[in-house]
């Protein structure tokens, strides 16, 4: 563990005598002109409009060579009058039959490319990006955070057009001021920047240069000046929608809720609301999100949820905003979050039990009656998010012969949420907060185990440093939750925190209580602008900490300290287009002052002159001491760990490409091992389409997995077993763009999950010096299989002391999504949607690729959906 450290400690000094900050020169400024007579827009710039004006060039190489003349010269003009911004740029190549004209849906970004930004707050944190490839391909996210968050949910009415010519390309753009957010009567300037992609040699050029080491894109970007006279126009976009769909199953006899087909017919209202120019109101009334793609299929052995992505438009977009986040890097811990908007609309709570001869029809959502949010920023510098949405009181519909109930699953819940923030000093001081509360009508619902209201709300603050290279951030958060004894004796014993552990010193489980608090923090302080960083990051939550009813949290009484280094090679060297180190150190403990683990991560990135790229990394786990393992029981000493991963791949801008990852577990003691490995193909056979195949396969064994916890004479008995785990699946997706405005998109998931449980054992002493001591596997005398029940006599006295079910499993699925999407006018969308479901699963463990597929196709009909949704935008102006 030493010379780990020790690296990351030279790495760490060593930044400080490389070449350091960011280094910036004075900013250009481009001056728009007003023009009377709107130019059409065609690509052509052959409108008087374009007449006017001068056009800027001198653009500087971004990538893969800082402060070089670009291989291509870029031109361009903007434009105003009272509605609306056009920019003209003439994207000049001496090989015009090279340039990349590739057929993709919006957002995707590929071939070349021109962009513009505009920070029209002119608050140095905030992008407007406006993009469009060759082949007419819109492009448009908002930059946030100083571009260190994007959001490419964000689908402004704009138009634009390309056209390929003897000397080059030429993209047009009209971009109506409703879509931007501005002051009124502004004499300041806005940032401005205009950027541009030439796909073939991976380029990347800039009108106004930024520093590759800069700790951000919009406070660096160049200015634009004579929108004086402009003033800001309101938005009102009112959006109705009808669905019709019908879903097909097989039947079920007897049942009078499965005769194998559910119709339905639906409709809503969508809308945009311009409270000021500055602020927007989103709203949906009665939403439908059947054309999001379904989540991909997983078997979760643990005793933790899975964190799956938003997909719904209206809760993507504007999520950098509302979100408050609470974890450290990306997965795991790092989604922790005061808001997770998969709460909203979730699968219900609750699940009737049926007796004898009954049959229920349950919902697989509890339907949002309503939702609404007020995003933007306001002319004084505070970015403000608030959301409002609004569940239905779902029930389950029960029937017994005839005779029908309805029983609720899930309460009538009402979802709060309010976000704001204030930047002085130009950006670099940024103070915030959040609120967010839930409020479920329980009365008479019989789901007394649910909090009847759960409130959260913190404070963040960022300062920033020497031109931006360095930062400090820092958080305070809290969460209060109040319900029924039983509500809060079931979070005390959830799996986030484990009250009732008997060697729990610091914690105390009480089953009178009615409400619980908790207090959580991070803090965050290093060096982020320059080819060195470093950062220094923690994060504690006490044990009464929940955010799980509006937000997400893994754990709580958890403490994490990390060290983390790393140094970018910008500039192209040897075989090497660039380079990136990383390695970091962490420590781990609980509110109890036990410590959980002692870690070390490291990982090289190269990106080389042919456009294949590299990495290899891994990290290693001392001292791991887990308070989860026994799942409410004693902490358990686990053996030291390590792991390792490479990663390849070849030039993605050819007609097929691929890339591997690969990855290996261990653990000492032989106690567990895990091979996965990942394939990605991709073939595009011509511009308008693309073919991608990612096959992945998981081996693992581990001979600790968790079963069950049973009782013997007053005592718990943890059992655990060996797990023999295989997972493969492919996922398939095909895109076709006939043009930039009709796609049609697959995506199909095979999948087949089966683990086998054998070497059934018993935690005796979870801290044992060998880990050979810390259990005791049974005999064949002590265990008895009949009819999937395992029964176990411990003291051999021929009577079963506990059972519990076989817990082998294959899981069986393939799930299919057929989508095609027309704009048949701008911001008005024709969806057509087919998408399958078939599963299958039994007791079997087994692993038989053939046998598993034929029982998808044979063991019973696939669930079908057929949708048509459409919406109808009207613009009022």
């Amino acid at each position: 563990m030493k010379k780990y450290f020790a690296f990351t400690v030279l790495l760490f000094f060593v930044g400080t005598v490389l070449p350091g900050q960011a280094e910036y020169l004075p900013k250009k400024r481009y001056k728009a002109f007003r023009v009377e007579n709107a130019p059409v827009i065609n690509g052509a710039f052959d409108d008087p409009a374009w007449q006017q004006g001068t056009w800027a060039g001198g653009f500087i190489q971004h990538e893969p060579y800082a402060d070089r003349p670009p291989s291509q010269d870029t031109e361009f003009k903007v434009a105003f009058d009272d509605l609306n911004l056009y920019v003209a740029i003439r994207a000049i190549d001496m090989s015009p039959d090279s340039i990349t004209s590739r057929m993709s849906r919006r957002d995707n970004g590929e071939g070349d490319m021109v962009f513009v930004i505009f920070d029209s707050y002119h608050d140095l944190r905030t992008g407007f990006v406006f993009g469009v490839s060759a082949a007419g391909v819109r492009f448009d996210q908002i930059f946030s955070n100083n571009g260190q968050n994007e959001d490419p949910s964000w689908d402004p009415i704009w138009q634009a057009k390309t056209q390929v010519y003897d000397w080059g390309w030429a993209a047009e753009m009209k971009i109506p001021f409703t879509q931007l957010r501005f002051k009124k009567n502004s004499s300041e300037v806005w940032g401005f920047e205009v950027a541009r992609q030439i796909f073939r040699h991976e380029e990347i050029s800039l009108w106004h240069p930024i520093p590759r080491n800069a700790p951000g894109l919009i406070h660096a970007m160049g200015e634009l000046e004579g929108l004086e006279e402009i003033e800001p126009r309101k938005l009102l976009d009112l959006m109705p929608y009808g669905v019709a769909s019908n879903n097909t199953y097989e039947p079920e006899e007897g049942n009078p809720f499965a005769d194998g087909s559910d119709p339905k017919l639906s409709i809503g209202l969508d809308g945009k609301v311009g409270v000021t120019n500055n602020l927007t109101i989103d709203f949906t009334i009665n939403p439908d999100f059947g054309q999001v793609e379904a989540d991909p299929s997983e078997v979760n052995l643990s005793a933790f949820e899975t964190y799956f992505q938003e997909k719904r438009p209206f809760f993507i977009e504007g999520s950098n905003i509302t979100s408050f986040n609470v974890g450290l890097g990306d997965g795991g811990v790092g989604n922790d979050n005061l808001f997770y908007s998969r709460r909203i609309g979730r699968r219900p709570h609750g699940d009737p039990e049926l007796e004898d001869g009954e049959y229920a029809k349950m919902p697989l959502f509890a339907p949002i009656l309503g939702a609404g949010k007020i995003t933007g920023k306001t002319q004084n510098g505070i970015s403000m998010g608030v959301l409002e949405a609004v569940t239905a009181d779902t029930k389950a519909m029960i029937d017994r012969d005839g005779e029908r109930r309805q029983e609720t699953v899930e309460p009538l819940t009402n979802y709060s949420l309010a976000r704001v923030q204030k930047d002085f000093n130009k950006g670099n001081t940024i103070i915030g907060g959040a609120v967010t509360n839930v409020l479920r009508r329980l009365d008479g619902t019989g789901l007394d185990y649910l909090h009847q209201d759960a409130t959260t709300g913190g404070v963040d603050f960022a300062q920033y440093f020497r031109d931006r290279n360095y930062s400090l951030n820092a958080s305070l958060y809290f969460s209060n939750v109040g319900g029924s004894t039983e509500a809060i004796s079931e979070t005390q014993r959830s799996s986030a925190r484990y009250y009732q552990r008997p060697d729990a010193d610091h914690l105390e489980f009480d089953s009178t209580l009615t409400r619980l608090s908790g207090l959580g923090g991070k803090l965050e302080f290093g060096k982020i602008g320059g080819n060195w960083n470093f950062l220094f990051m923690n994060v504690f939550k006490s044990p009464g900490l929940e955010l799980n009813d509006m937000g997400f949290m893994r754990q709580a009484d958890h403490m994490l300290n990390v060290l983390w280094s790393g140094y970018s090679f910008t500039e192209p060297f040897s075989i090497f287009r660039s380079v990136n180190l990383n390695n970091d150190v962490f420590v781990s403990s609980d509110f109890g002052g036990e410590v959980n683990g002692v870690g070390y991560e490291y990982n090289v990135r190269g990106y080389f002159k042919n456009f294949w790229h590299a990495g290899v990394g891994g990290g290693f786990n001392f001292m791991e001491v887990s308070t989860t393992m026994l799942r409410g029981g004693p902490s358990m000493l686990m053996p030291n760990s390590s792991r390792l991963y490479l990663n390849l791949g070849t030039d993605d801008r050819k007609v097929f490409s691929a890339e591997f990852f690969g990855s290996r577990h261990w653990a000492a003691s032989d106690n567990f091992r895990r091979w996965s490995y990942d394939l990605d193909f991709t073939f595009r056979p011509f511009n308008t389409l693309s073919i991608s195949l990612n096959p992945s396969y998981m081996d693992q064994f581990d001979v600790l997995q968790y079963v069950s916890i049973q009782e013997m004479a007053g005592e718990d008995r943890y059992i655990f077993a060996r797990i023999d785990q295989k997972v493969l699946s492919m996922s398939l997706r095909v895109n076709y763009n006939i043009t930039p405005d009709l796609t049609i998109q697959y995506w199909g998931q095979p999948f087949i999950a089966c683990g086998e449980y054998t070497q059934f054992k018993m935690i005796t002493d979870p801290h044992a010096d060998a880990f050979r001591d810390r259990y005791r596997e049974f005999t064949t005398d002590q265990m008895t299989l009949e009819d999937e029940v395992y029964f176990i006599d411990e003291n051999r006295d021929g009577v079963s002391d506990y059972s519990f079910d076989v817990p082998d499993f294959t899981v069986d699925e393939w799930l299919s999504n057929l989508v095609i999407r027309w704009e048949f006018l701008p911001g008005s969308t024709a969806y057509l949607v087919w998408s399958q479901t078939r599963d299958y699963f039994d007791s079997s463990g087994t692993f038989e690729v053939m046998d598993n597929v034929d029982q998808l196709f044979t063991d019973k009909r696939a669930n079908n959906t057929i949708l048509l949704k459409v919406s109808y935008r009207i613009g009022l102006r």
